[in-house]
């Protein structure tokens, strides 16, 4: 192993860590801020995965040109509509776009919409215009932090590192490991974040607190304002489950204090997530937090690529189709990149009976539940051996991937592939690997100022909590010490409150109008008697889960559903 090179860490997570190698061991690098010599638990996890070493075509060991010469039959022989490429976030590294771009020269059917963050980015840019986060200095200049539907200890462990000593305040249905670390815990009910943001707001104009000179400026808060006062205030507190003690005692905290928050994605996995978000957001602009002189600003899933230009030509002639309402049987060919769709994707079921009607390809680094359905398996080589790019959507530092093992005969890098591909075809407009590294190593991005603010002034919300019958609970997902999505050490449990009547160690039915799944039952306090949890990369949660699209945003909404529990 080459030492004295830099490696960025693939994983889809906000801190995008760099480690460096010395004397043949990847240590945390000292050089990258967020990362400061440290390596979080998943990236060590992922230095020791077990990679793929050899391609299979129905279930027999082949070699890699064997599986590239099927590859292109399959590509020859089929109508390049009639195919479908689906990249996962297995490898969230810049030079992973490459495949899309040549299935979209191809005229593959490509996905829109997003898994993840789609709902709530929509609703940022339409406060904004982007969705940029302010430089992570910024962050570090707080007295408070408000932590709002992310479980940031966990999920941004890096980012947390560098503000631990700070004061927290939590808002979030679950008492998370940061809840429980924070002076003030608003454990609201799910989906009625808005309804609480509009009641923050109340109270901020009422103890004098919303920043006029940013409100004036922008001069489209009034009608907001309206909306949070079009309610009485007792209706917020009944419907958000939130004590007026403990929104007087939020405001306690934050008086006189540099303030910022850091906003997850769990607010936003609704229907109408993307005004969810923008409520919030607009919550926090009419306090003042995006105002700079007074406090520190507001951190979401940032756009990793603002400032920097496309350098894969990924356009296609085709209508695409939303990745969450996919129906793969639809397909002769489906080419699936980094991804775990059977168990990421909602409505397992639906996912599974129709990847069993297609031919599958699938290229990734390690063997996961989606290839028990592929055809023909390519392996990706590791990051370990391809020189990449980090961009991160939680801060605006980068982190340099060098080559530092050499390939396994037998995998491919999906630049490689690419290249390949492209020359099979013989297409044109690739770029040369080299040049691509080298424009994201030397591109210098300004920080994003928004000249524009537009606060939110009308909103068509449906209540969840008015569709809920009483043996019924709000069904949320959370992410988990130890596991990243589908990957590491996942968690199948069930998790439930004590007053909800179940044992340890039950085994109950979960069901929802969209499936049903077996769980075995874990209590605890951490859940509210209104709520189960089961933690991202379950095997089993996603039977439950709907796969329509929300309003905005062609996403998944994975908690715009209501679940009963029953006994097998």
């Amino acid at each position: 192993m080459s030492s004295n090179k830099t490696v960025a860490c693939p994983l889809d997570c906000y801190d995008a860590c760099e480690a460096v190698v010395v004397n043949g061991k990847i240590r945390g690098s000292k050089q990258h801020f967020p990362t400061n010599g440290n390596l979080c638990a998943n990236f060590i996890s992922c230095t020791k995965e077990e990679y793929l070493n050899t391609a299979y075509f129905n279930n027999e060991k082949i070699s890699l040109d064997s599986a590239l010469d099927i590859l292109v039959s399959k590509l020859e022989n089929n109508k390049s509509n009639e195919s479908l490429f689906y990249k996962g976030s297995g490898n969230i590294g810049v030079m992973q776009k490459s495949l899309k771009s040549f299935f979209a020269k191809y005229g593959s059917i490509l996905t829109e919409g997003s898994l993840c963050d789609g709902g709530g980015s929509v609703g940022i840019e339409r406060n904004r215009k982007q969705t940029v986060n302010p430089p992570i200095e910024q962050l570090l200049k707080a007295d408070v932090i408000i932590v709002w539907g992310r479980n940031f200890s966990v999920t941004s462990s890096h980012m947390y590192e560098l503000v631990k000593d700070k004061t927290f305040i939590t808002i979030d249905p679950v008492k998370t490991h940061i809840a429980k670390n924070s002076d003030l815990h608003l454990a609201l009910n799910p989906k009625t974040d808005y309804e609480l943001a509009l009641l923050l707001t109340r109270f901020a104009h009422m103890q004098d607190m919303e920043d006029e000179e940013f409100c004036e400026k922008f001069n489209t808060s009034e009608d907001f304002f309206d909306l949070a006062k079009s309610r009485p205030v007792i209706s917020y507190e009944e419907a958000t489950g939130v004590s007026l003690e403990d929104i007087n005692r939020f405001f306690e905290i934050i008086e006189n204090k540099k303030v910022a928050m850091v906003l997850g994605l769990g607010v936003q996995k609704y229907y109408e997530g993307a005004n969810i978000t923008r409520c919030i957001d607009s919550f926090a602009a009419f306090l003042g937090l995006h105002n700079n002189k007074k406090h520190c600003g507001v951190w979401y899933l940032s756009n990793s690529h603002y400032g920097y230009e496309q350098q894969f030509i990924t356009k296609s002639e085709h209508k695409k189709e939303k990745v969450t309402e996919v129906d793969f049987s639809k397909y002769k060919l489906v080419f699936i990149q980094g991804g775990n769709p059977v168990v990421s994707a909602p409505n397992t079921k639906r996912v599974i009976d129709g990847l069993k009607n297609t031919f599958v390809v699938f290229m990734g680094t390690t063997y996961n539940d989606t290839c028990e359905y592929a055809d023909l398996i390519i392996p990706s080589c590791s990051f370990l051996q391809k020189q990449d790019v980090r961009l991160s959507y939680g801060h605006q530092y980068k982190a340099v991937s060098q080559k530092i093992q050499e390939v396994n005969e037998n995998s491919i890098s999906e630049y490689d592939l690419t290249k390949y591909l492209f020359d099979k075809f013989n297409f044109d407009g690739l770029k040369d690997e080299n040049e691509i590294i080298d424009y994201y190593k030397n591109k210098e991005v300004k920080p994003f100022e928004f000249d524009n603010f537009e606060f939110i002034d009308e909103l068509d919300i449906e209540h969840l909590y008015e569709q809920k019958l009483d043996n019924e609970f709000y069904f949320i997902t959370a992410k988990k010490k130890k596991s990243l999505n589908s990957s590491f050490k996942i968690d199948n449990s069930l998790y439930l409150n004590p007053k909800c009547g179940f044992d340890n160690g039950q085994e109950v039915i979960l069901k929802s109008k969209y499936g049903k799944a077996k769980f075995l039952v874990k209590l605890t306090d951490d859940v509210k008697d209104n709520c189960v949890l089961c933690y991202a990369g379950n095997k089993n949660a996603n039977y439950i889960t709907p796969y329509y699209s929300d309003e905005s945003s062609s996403s998944a909404m994975y908690q715009e559903v209501l679940v009963s529990i029953e006994l097998p």
